[in-house]
């Protein structure tokens, strides 16, 4: 028997920044190719601590919603599973390499394979596109088009940035959009001044992260210019200093993303069958898979 853990944050202050967790889970329970499937938290229950020891599977996939390797995935997640012999350099990563990393969990008599984070997968550059085509609702869009990857961007955790620039050059290779730029909040270049780095009319802002919440709602918006009062919603597109800024929310609310938690255990040795096939089929054009409602909207 074989288990997948989906690793998420949670949120005691926000009811739905578990919801993106929940809705990738479901989507992989639906293909059949683990015996089990469990979310885990930090801040909600069930707790990180508790999961493996509700398992009867003897082999065990975790992967971190997270998007960037750090304090979480390196310390807290193998900390609270309780991961004999674990230690960062196992992953032997520059901070974007991170795969997995077989251990035993003795006390309950698993393997455990510990994974990188979705948001370092390769395979999370084709959940930022598709991010772009749901919010324009154009399956084709790039021509004529500028692209933001927004992070967080903190000095405290330089692969929080890494993250983001390596998932930005992969999509400049492909010469799909006329210009990709990484914009960050902490750190320069600064997402509230999108519109100074881009010549495109038209610019897609998808911001690398795993839920919707303050940054994304309320943080972001108000920086760039969309609304003067994030509780009033705003249009998309919104026209800001001759631009139209269609802004996408959280990357992670992409029903794709289910596809990155599949990728990411294939890679540590699950067996799948066809489970990536079934999840891309059912994921292609979805927009905002994991989420209840729509894109915010002026009056919303």
């Amino acid at each position: 028997m074989q288990a997948l853990v989906v690793a998420a944050h949670g949120s005691h202050l926000n009811p739905d920044a578990s919801d993106p967790t929940y809705a990738h889970a479901d989507t992989v329970r639906e293909t059949g190719a683990f015996d089990e499937v469990r979310e885990a938290f930090w801040k909600e229950e069930p707790h990180f601590r508790d999961v493996i020891r509700t398992l009867e599977s003897d082999e065990v996939f975790v992967v971190p919603l997270f998007i960037s390797e750090g304090y979480f995935t390196e310390q807290v997640i193998p900390r609270e599973l309780r991961l004999e012999d674990w230690d960062p350099e196992k992953w032997d990563s520059d901070g974007t390499e991170a795969s997995q990393v077989t251990l035993e969990a003795t006390d309950v008599g698993k393997t455990v394979h510990y994974c990188g984070p979705v948001g370092t997968h390769d395979a999370m550059t084709d959940v930022i596109v598709q991010r772009a085509e749901s919010v324009t609702d154009d399956p084709d869009v790039g021509d004529g088009v500028g692209l933001a990857v927004v992070g967080h961007g903190t000095e405290r955790n330089e692969n929080s940035a890494k993250a983001i620039e390596y998932h930005t050059d992969r999509i400049r290779e492909r010469e799909r959009f006329d210009e990709v730029k990484a914009l960050f909040m902490d750190e320069e270049p600064e997402v509230d001044d999108v519109t100074d780095f881009f010549e495109s009319d038209d610019i897609v802002v998808v911001p690398l992260f795993v839920a919707d919440g303050y940054h994304t709602q309320e943080d972001i918006p108000e920086d760039m210019g969309l609304t003067e009062d994030y509780r009033l919603g705003w249009d998309v597109p919104t026209e800001v200093d001759g631009h139209r800024i269609w802004y996408a929310g959280a990357v992670g609310t992409e029903g794709l993303m289910a596809d990155v938690l599949l990728e990411r255990a294939a890679d540590a040795g699950a067996e799948l069958g066809d489970a990536v096939k079934r999840v891309r089929a059912m994921t292609a054009g979805s927009n905002d898979a994991a989420t209840d409602g729509p894109e915010p909207k002026a009056g919303n």
